[in-house]
């Protein structure tokens, strides 16, 4: 049991960085930050950031506990309440074309991360954090990942940061290319290359807006679908992972990302349709709070000195990645699907 006075002090810690969350929240309402889709998320490590390695040491000791309760415990709940986002009609919406364009993508950008990784001498778990944010959905995906690996909270950070930069840089290229007419592919067409490949679902909705409500559509749908295989993934790596720790003199213990089948348990409610549009709104807008919440104290707990330490070599294996989601992505939707 926890005394009184340290949960006291957990609730302090956890109340101020709902703070920074409100902050980030109100900043990424300003019309610049809009234009460039920065969502609370990505506002909200910025700040965690910018707090952590200037005046952090100005803040009671005693708090810490609830800020690695926010980026532990409240980042579960979040990814779980991620589900309302979605519902297994979306799949039918698309067709199975859809769904195989996604697993190719996910697998591809999955293995090609990992082996690259090893051949640019890259940290495993950064690795795998940002392949996965690559192949998923951005930074959702590598906080999800995060929680299987246990991993430090700097690697995370690197990872996410990979993602703002290319996905960012996504939403601006496909629109220009879909405008100068570059890639002679059809609005439906544009819907799944976008919704297939680009990292973040706000980077998604932003090129989608640049292009045209029919590639919006379908984008958006492709990219909840590619969501959805967040929780297969997840469980897949914490299999792995036990297998990998497997002593001889000491059983295995399989530690299961039960928040993933909490993911996957909240879609199939979702698409039953029980909750009026207006409920699921307010719960998909907490959710991101949370999120944000999970962002901000892993920026507080992450060091600028850090990101020296893991050099480049993250950052290149990210533009590789992004290379390979632009080029193979292409090639998978115009010639193979």
């Amino acid at each position: 049991m926890i005394d009184k006075s340290k949960k006291v002090h957990i609730i302090n810690g956890v109340l101020f960085v709902a703070l920074f969350a409100c902050s980030a929240f109100y900043i990424s309402a300003f019309k610049a930050l809009q234009y460039i889709s920065f969502s609370p998320l990505i506002i909200g490590i910025i700040l965690g950031m910018m707090y952590g390695n200037t005046l952090k040491q100005h803040m009671p000791a005693e708090w810490l506990p609830g800020i690695i309760f926010s980026s532990k415990k409240l980042l579960r709940l979040a990814i779980i309440l991620y589900g309302f986002r979605l519902t297994f009609q979306n799949i039918m919406d698309v067709g199975i074309e859809a769904i195989m364009i996604d697993i190719i993508v996910i697998t591809g950008t999955l293995c090609l991360g990992l082996l690259l990784g090893k051949l640019l001498k890259v940290d495993s778990e950064t690795a795998l954090l940002t392949s996965t944010g690559s192949a998923i959905c951005g930074a959702a995906a590598v906080l999800g990942m995060e929680s299987v690996l246990e991993n430090k909270s700097y690697k995370t950070a690197v990872a996410v940061s990979t993602v703002v930069i290319f996905g960012t840089t996504a939403m601006f290229l496909y629109p220009a290319l879909y405008r100068n007419g570059l890639l002679h592919l059809t609005p439906e067409q544009w819907g799944l290359y976008t919704g297939g490949t680009v990292h973040e679902v706000a980077h998604v909705v932003g090129a989608g807006n640049g292009m045209s409500e029919t590639v919006t559509e379908t984008a958006i749908i492709v990219k909840m679908i590619r969501v959805i295989f967040l929780a297969p993934v997840l469980l897949l790596f914490a299999f792995i992972k036990a297998g990998k720790t497997k002593s001889t003199t000491q059983k295995t213990k399989i530690k299961i990302p039960w928040f993933a089948f909490g993911f996957l348990a909240v879609i199939g409610f979702n698409s039953c349709g029980l909750l009026p549009k207006g409920l699921v709104d307010t719960i998909n807008y907490i959710d991101t709070f949370l999120l944000t919440m999970a962002m901000t104290a892993l920026g507080m707990e992450t060091r600028l000195k850090q990101f020296k330490e893991a050099g480049v070599k993250p950052f290149l294996l990210a533009f590789i990645l992004f290379g390979w989601l632009m080029v193979g992505g292409y090639f998978i939707v115009k010639y193979i699907m």
